[in-house]
């Protein structure tokens, strides 16, 4: 399903849902440090959600490398 509008509207939804769990736990980690009394953890959860998205941005431009290579007629790589 490569560069179909179903895959694009799956994508924006993915990126939206992604965004705003960012933002939640962004809101919640000065709550949840002021409690703990730990500021260290607030950037460890920091570094871990920009993991994150870091992770979802390789995936995606995989996933559309894979797209472009099959159209070309190369290998494909399905997933199951």
């Amino acid at each position: 399903m490569c560069f179909t509008l179903a895959w694009l509207a799956s994508f924006l939804v993915q990126c939206v849902v992604l965004i705003a769990t960012v933002a939640i736990i962004r809101l919640l980690v000065p709550l949840l440090t002021g409690w703990i009394g730990i500021p260290i953890v607030a950037q460890v959860i920091n570094i871990i959600l920009w993991a994150i998205v870091a992770i979802f941005a390789i995936w995606v431009i995989f996933d559309l490398l894979s797209c472009l290579w099959g159209m070309a007629g190369g290998m494909h790589f399905r997933r199951f």
